[in-house]
């Protein structure tokens, strides 16, 4: 058998888009942590200065509009090759009963997650180095929706649909996805906190896991398949179990 030494995401560059909060900040973190040079990216300035405060010196930091095209291609020319991107960007969540949907900002929400993921792979894929991948962000209300989760769960099935085209699309670049379920962050930091909580601790004691996500339990699923050099078109959950209960 070949003997080969795997040295993980050291020395490489990771790009994450929507890497300045959340899930995307702790994905950046723990891949700094190995050794891996990281390029965050998000629509706030601010929040990427906030993020580069505690990430290490030698992190780049980029202001973008993640669903405005132009804005997208320009931002690839600028951070040059890479070896694996992440994608995480996404606005607050919204739960809304179809009869109540405001389909404008639905299509906002939408183009970002989606159509933004889509340019991502455009503008971003022929500068992915031999050896790289893609690794988008689903969740697991597309696979197990409810009431009031219309736009959500469609997104998320959009995801899963678009994580296995582009394996096809894009071989032998890898493209995978995170099936995320209830996590810590701030996207649904549109809640008042006392509701947040309650929210939390009402479906975290429903969880095969007892408790919802933190952003980094999220990160390692990131890490791993950014690693996983034989694994490409898979969608892997990490939701606590709530796909059993």
């Amino acid at each position: 058998m070949k003997n080969t030494i795997n040295n993980g995401l050291k020395a490489k560059r990771i790009v994450l888009l929507g890497g300045s909060s959340g899930i995307g900040l702790a994905t950046a973190l723990a891949a700094a942590r190995e050794g891996a040079a990281i390029v965050i990216v998000s629509s706030s300035q601010q929040r990427i200065e906030d993020a580069l405060s505690i990430l290490p010196k030698n992190t780049q930091g980029f202001a973008a509009d993640l669903g405005e095209e132009t804005q997208v291609e320009a931002l690839f020319k600028k951070i040059g090759k890479f070896d694996h991107l992440v994608f995480t960007a996404g606005d607050q969540l919204k739960f809304s009963e179809l009869s109540a949907l405001n389909i404008d900002e639905a299509k906002k929400s939408i183009h970002l997650r989606f159509w933004g993921s889509i340019m991502a792979a455009k503008y971003g894929a022929p500068l992915i180095r031999k050896g790289g991948s893609i690794t988008l962000t689903t969740g697991a209300i597309g696979k197990r929706p409810r009431s009031g989760t219309v736009v959500i769960a469609g997104m998320a099935s959009a995801i899963d649909g678009l994580t296995r085209s582009l394996a096809f699309e894009l071989a032998p670049i890898r493209v995978n996805a995170v099936c995320v379920g209830t996590v810590r962050t701030n996207l649904l930091a549109n809640m008042p906190e006392p509701d947040r909580e309650a929210l939390f601790n009402k479906i975290g004691s429903q969880l095969l896991t007892g408790k919802v996500g933190d952003a980094d339990d999220l990160a390692e699923a990131y890490v791993y398949l950014m690693r996983g050099g034989f694994t490409t078109g898979q969608v892997i959950v990490a939701d606590g179990g709530s796909l059993l209960v």
